[in-house]
C-alpha cells in the first residue's frame, strides 16, 4: 500500500472480537454545522490586531441562554457558541501556518466559546486526498498546531480538532488523487448516487467498486485515530471531535448502502454501529476521562442528501446509544437547517433527539442567521441574513440542545459572538468575499 511521506511508524492494535465496553464518566446535564469548503485559498495577509480581545463575561441580556457557561468534563466554556468545522484548504503540505493560527485566534478573540477546527487528517494513507488539508502527524504539522493552540488559548478561547478520514469519498477533493491509494470502504461500495453536488464525471469514477476493508485495515485505522487523539491531547487541545457524518468513513459503516458486510461489522443497525463505537472506545481508553469527545453525525450523505441512517427515533437510539456508551459526550447533529423536525409527529430537531435519546449533550448546526442552506449559497454566491438567533436561544433555554455551531457567519464576522452579545447587526456571508481567504 502507498505510504505518503511524513507518516509515522504504525503500532497496529488488534481488531476486537466484540466492541469494547469502557466505563463512561457521564457528567450531569446543566439546568435550564461539514459545512465544508474545498477550494484553493489565498493566504491571510492581515493581523489579529483588528479584533479587540473580548471579555469572556456577557455584559448584556441579548440572547441570555447563548451566553450561559457550560462544562463538559474538563472543558469549561464561557458560552454556547461554537465555530463549526469548515475545510479551508489553507495548510500547504498539511502544515497549518501562522495565517491559520491567526484565523482561529481572531474567532477566539471575538468571544466564540469553542472552536472546532476544520477536518484534520489522521495518520493513514487514505485519510484525506487534499494536501492542503492539515494533518495530525509529522513534526512540521504538529509544530504548526502548537502555535494554533497557543494563539487561541492566549486569546481566552477553547479549541478542539475534528479528526477526519474520508473513507469512501477519497478522490472527491483532489483532481489528481494518488492512484496507488485504495479508498477505505466497508464493503467496497461508494454508495448509490442520489441528490448530490458531485459531478457526473466524479460519480462515475468513484462508483467503481473496490475491495472491502480487511481486519488489518480496520485495526490500522483504529490505531491511527488513537494516535491522533493522543497527539492532540499532548499538544494542549481542549477535547477531541470525530467526523462521523456526511458519508465519510465512520458514517459509511452506519449507512446500509455502503455497509453490506456479513461479518461482525455489518448486518443490522446495531452491528453497523460497532466500528464507529470501537473507534470512540479506543480513543476514550487512550485519552482518559478528562477529555471530552464530540461526534458529528448526519442523516444525509455527500453521495445522497436525501439518505437516512435512521427512519425512527428508536433506530437513531440504536446508533447514538452505542456511541454514548463508548464515550461520546457531545453529539454534533449535522443538518442543513438547525430547526428542521427530524421525524414525523414531532417538532424536535435532530440535535434535540440526540439529547433526548442519550442524555448526552447535543449541538445543533445549520443555516444559523442565514436564509439559504450551504448548497444553495454556493450556487448563488451569497446568503441573506435571517434573524433566527432568538429561536436558537429559545431552544437552548428550553433544553432541546446545549450548543449551537455556526459556520458561514463566523467566516463573515470573526467577532460574531461579540456581535450577538451586543445585539449588533449580523454581517451577511458572501462566498466571493469570505470563502476565498483566511481572514
Amino acid at each position: 500500500m502507498c505510504r505518503p511521506t511524513g507518516h509515522q511508524d504504525r503500532t497496529v492494535v488488534p481488531v476486537p472480537a466484540t466492541p469494547p465496553a469502557p466505563s463512561v464518566c457521564r457528567l450531569p446535564l446543566p439546568v435550564s454545522e461539514n459545512e465544508q469548503y474545498a477550494a484553493d485559498r489565498r493566504p491571510y495577509a492581515g493581523s489579529v490586531e483588528g479584533i479587540q480581545e473580548s471579555s469572556r463575561t456577557p455584559t448584556t441580556d441579548h440572547h441570555a441562554a447563548l451566553f450561559r457557561p457550560l462544562t463538559v468534563r474538563s472543558l469549561d466554556l464561557a458560552n454556547r457558541i461554537v465555530m463549526s468545522p469548515m475545510t479551508r484548504s489553507g495548510s500547504p503540505d498539511g502544515v497549518p501556518g501562522t495565517d491559520v493560527a491567526h484565523y482561529y485566534r481572531r474567532r477566539a478573540a471575538g468571544g466564540t466559546g469553542l472552536i472546532i477546527t476544520e477536518g484534520v487528517a489522521i495518520d493513514h494513507p487514505a485519510a484525506v486526498d487534499n494536501r492542503r488539508v492539515p494533518r495530525m502527524y509529522g513534526e512540521d504539522a504538529l509544530a504548526g498546531w502548537r502555535t494554533v493552540v497557543d494563539e487561541v488559548h492566549a486569546a481566552g478561547g477553547r479549541i478542539i480538532p475534528q479528526l477526519w478520514h474520508v473513507g469512501p469519498l477519497w478522490g472527491a477533493m483532489s483532481r489528481t488523487p494518488d492512484p496507488a491509494v485504495t479508498p477505505m470502504r466497508p464493503s467496497g461500495r461508494w454508495g448509490t448516487a442520489g441528490t448530490t453536488s458531485y459531478s457526473d464525471e466524479y460519480v462515475a469514477r468513484a462508483a467503481q467498486p473496490t475491495g472491502p476493508m480487511t481486519d488489518n485495515d480496520l485495526a490500522e485505522i483504529i490505531a491511527a485515530y488513537v494516535r491522533a487523539a493522543v497527539t492532540a491531547t499532548e499538544l494542549g487541545f481542549d477535547g477531541i471531535a470525530l467526523h462521523g457524518g456526511h458519508g465519510y468513513l465512520l458514517d459509511s459503516f452506519l449507512w446500509h448502502d455502503t455497509n453490506t458486510r456479513d461479518d461482525h461489522w455489518g448486518g443490522n443497525l446495531a452491528a453497523r454501529s460497532r466500528f464507529p463505537a470501537a473507534v470512540v472506545a479506543a480513543i476514550r481508553e487512550a485519552v482518559g476521562t478528562d477529555m471530552p469527545i464530540f461526534f458529528r453525525f448526519s442523516q444525509h450523505k455527500q453521495q445522497d442528501y436525501t439518505a437516512r441512517i435512521a427512519e425512527t427515533p428508536d433506530e437513531l437510539q440504536v446508533v447514538l446509544g452505542a456511541l454514548a456508551d463508548a464515550g461520546v459526550d457531545v453529539f454534533d447533529a449535522s443538518i442543513r437547517r438547525f430547526d428542521i423536525p427530524a421525524f414525523e409527529g414531532s417538532d424536535l430537531s435532530l440535535a434535540g433527539w440526540a439529547k433526548k435519546l442519550t442524555g448526552a449533550h447535543a449541538m445543533a448546526v445549520g443555516s444559523v442567521g442565514l436564509g439559504k442552506p450551504l448548497r444553495d449559497s454556493r450556487a448563488t454566491g451569497a446568503a441573506e441574513v435571517v434573524d433566527n438567533i432568538a429561536e436558537v436561544d429559545r431552544r437552548i433555554e428550553s433544553g432541546e440542545f446545549d450548543l449551537i455551531a455556526i459556520g458561514r457567519l463566523h467566516l463573515a464576522d470573526p467577532a460574531l459572538a461579540t456581535t450577538l452579545r451586543t445585539g449588533s447587526s449580523l454581517t451577511p456571508f458572501d462566498r466571493a468575499v469570505h470563502e476565498g481567504s483566511l481572514h
